[in-house]
């Protein structure tokens, strides 16, 4: 996965974002991973000169096209089709938890072209938001990141030219692997403004909060909760932030990058809960944002390969298997 992307730069306005508007990192990340399946030594130069500059300005948003309603994480087992018909080939199928669904959307969408040859039938294509035969279900109802549309993909005798095939016939598994290597990269960042926008809400209140005539801050056991939220906080960032410089200098391996949210993900949740628990019955209501913020961190849990397999992922590269 290894690439100079400008990764560390990324990370600070990710993070940010997701301090106050977790939902916008989550499309952030979708729209970046995209835009890096087309970097210079991979997509043509007709795929690049067409889209990167309307990704790069916005006027076309990222999404990586890969989970189905039967294949989740197991991605072999994805059932859209794609027919070769002389210079061109015919998409039947669906794709299904789709970020960036429903915007002006470019996405790189990854159907069998020969069944039989399990993951090496797998071809990636580059599929743009009004091609013939390509539409877009409703958004989905989700619990959190309610502000990031999410929808599924429908392909119906969809056809796609030769030319927008990304990195080669059957090579989709590899496009997959490497964009949500990206993708894991990049929204690492997010759990960490999660955790800051915690803090942010918590430590003003139990300044102010008082019980038993005094400030709960000045209470050690709430002040060993404040430090727990602190280290998770820290810990993750410090090592999200050298993954994201290993990314840079073309150092970072898979492991890095599902490791990063990996750690993330799981102290985001935990510090939200906490949050909430520091406020008590006003964090259990809607009128606190402690609610949203676990609601979105949630996510991180499970999209771009859920916290299992990223633990699988790490085990698998650690003893070479």
């Amino acid at each position: 996965m290894a690439t100079r992307s400008g990764a560390p730069r990324w990370r600070s306005p990710s993070h940010e974002r997701a301090r106050f508007l977790p939902w916008r990192d989550r499309r952030g990340g979708a729209r970046y991973g995209t835009a890096l399946l087309c970097r210079p030594h991979r997509g043509t130069p007709e795929q690049k000169r067409r889209l990167l500059p309307r990704l790069v300005s916005g006027e076309h948003v990222g999404a990586l096209a890969m989970s189905e309603v039967g294949a989740g994480s197991d991605v072999v087992s994805m059932r859209l089709r794609a027919e070769r018909r002389g210079d061109h080939f015919v998409l039947n199928g669906t794709k299904f938890w789709i970020t960036n669904a429903r915007t002006p959307m470019c996405s790189s969408s990854t159907p069998k072209t020969d069944p039989d040859a399990g993951p090496r039938g797998i071809t990636a294509f580059l599929v743009e938001r009004g091609t013939r035969g390509f539409s877009v279900s409703p958004k989905l109802d989700k619990l959190g990141m309610r502000g990031s549309d999410t929808a599924e993909l429908v392909f119906t005798d969809c056809e796609i030219a030769a030319e927008s095939i990304l990195w080669g016939e059957g090579k989709g598994v590899a496009v997959l692997m490497s964009g949500l290597d990206y993708e894991r990269a990049v929204l690492a960042a997010g759990p960490l403004g999660i955790m800051q926008a915690c803090l942010d809400i918590v430590v003003p209140y139990v300044r102010e909060r008082r019980q038993f005539g005094k400030p709960i801050g000045h209470f050690q056991l709430m002040q060993a909760k404040l430090a727990d939220m602190f280290v998770a906080l820290n810990s993750a960032r410090s090592y999200v932030y050298a993954v994201a410089r290993a990314c840079d200098a073309g150092l970072a391996t898979r492991s890095d990058a599902a490791a990063a949210i990996l750690l993330a993900s799981e102290n985001a949740v935990r510090t939200a809960l906490e949050a909430i628990q520091a406020l008590g019955g006003a964090g259990y209501t809607r009128e606190m944002p402690v609610e949203r913020l676990l609601r979105d961190a949630k996510l991180y849990d499970i999209g771009a390969g859920t916290n299992e397999i990223r633990r699988y992922l790490i085990g698998r590269e650690l003893v070479g298997a």
